[in-house]
């Protein structure tokens, strides 16, 4: 006691060692030897997610999905910096002009948007830039006919046909070995089989067994579209594959394992390809990007050190 006393009164006094350098910034990933700091995970949840008091392990798996997508974001930027056209400075100013402008009807300011969504103006204006270079890079690389072959494979998405689901999901985190994979599975698959055996409703097997904030109400999730922007590629493909009250097989997505049932199904109004357009082109660009960063991470070193 009496040396850890005397340690303090060197240390106010001026004297003995120099006082030690600050903390480098906690580290949450690193990308092709690139960081991506913890606390702008932290801020990205901050802004994105309405959320109480978090235990560790919750904290953890938020973070992971967090981070998944900072380090997609990473490499696509780097990606596009080099073989995109170039977006010059002028666009994104115009474009941040016009969205002040919108915010400034509705009696909002950007500096009060900034702060609302816990970002900077100059990640702002990075976001818009990697944007226009997407979808000029998209324009370069994609056709007319494939458009045309894109949209009629898609017509329930176009059209906006919706159907409503239920899942049961055992969450599986990013990191997870093969021996727990194979466990959430096989609890999965008991599941499914005292389902469709007529052992468990649906509805009550979600409530019993779901790893999601739908259990309470039976794994209700309502009305998706087939390109739906809160849920999985894997999860809307399967859902949109079933018929009405069947169950799907076992589906893996970045969050865990699934079974989907759907419950209901709305019929959109047909398109034209001619009448949505724009709509084919956006819909076909995040689908390049998703194949595109998909090839780009096999490619990078990635190296996830959320503590």
């Amino acid at each position: 006691m009496r040396r850890l006393v005397l340690l303090g009164v060197l240390c106010l006094s001026g004297a003995g060692r120099a006082a030690d350098p600050p903390a480098a910034p906690a580290v949450a990933a690193t990308v092709d030897g690139d960081p991506i700091p913890l606390e702008r995970v932290d801020a990205v949840i901050a802004a994105k997610y309405e959320i109480g008091p978090l235990t560790t392990a919750q904290l953890k798996r938020l973070r992971t999905e967090v981070v998944s997508d900072l380090v997609d974001d990473h490499l696509l930027a780097k990606f596009l910096a080099k073989h995109a056209p170039k977006v010059e400075p002028a666009e994104v100013d115009a474009q941040l002009k016009a969205f002040a402008a919108d915010l400034a009807k509705k009696g909002k300011s950007l500096a009060a948007f900034l702060k609302e969504t816990n970002q900077t103006e100059a990640e702002v204006r990075a976001n818009w830039t990697m944007t226009l270079q997407l979808q000029r890079y998209v324009r370069q690389k994609v056709t007319d006919d494939q458009l045309r072959q894109y949209h009629a494979a898609n017509t329930d998405y176009f059209d906006r046909t919706e159907v409503k689901v239920s899942h049961v999901v055992v969450r599986v985190g990013a990191g997870a070995k093969p021996a727990e994979k194979a466990a959430a599975r096989e609890r999965l698959a008991a599941v499914r089989a005292d389902v469709l055996a007529g052992k468990l409703s649906f509805a009550d097997a979600a409530r019993k067994y779901s790893q999601c904030p739908s259990a309470r109400d039976g794994g209700d999730l309502g009305y998706i579209l087939r390109k739906d922007m809160l849920a999985d590629e894997a999860f809307c493909r399967a859902a949109f594959g079933l018929k009405v009250n069947e169950v799907s097989e076992i589906v893996e997505t970045a969050t865990g394992y699934h079974l989907i049932r759907a419950d209901d199904r709305k019929a959109g109004t047909p398109r034209t390809f001619e009448a949505c357009i724009e709509d084919v082109r956006e819909a076909f660009a995040e689908d390049y990007r998703a194949d595109l960063v998909a090839r780009l991470r096999k490619d990078a070193r990635v190296e996830v050190t959320i503590p």
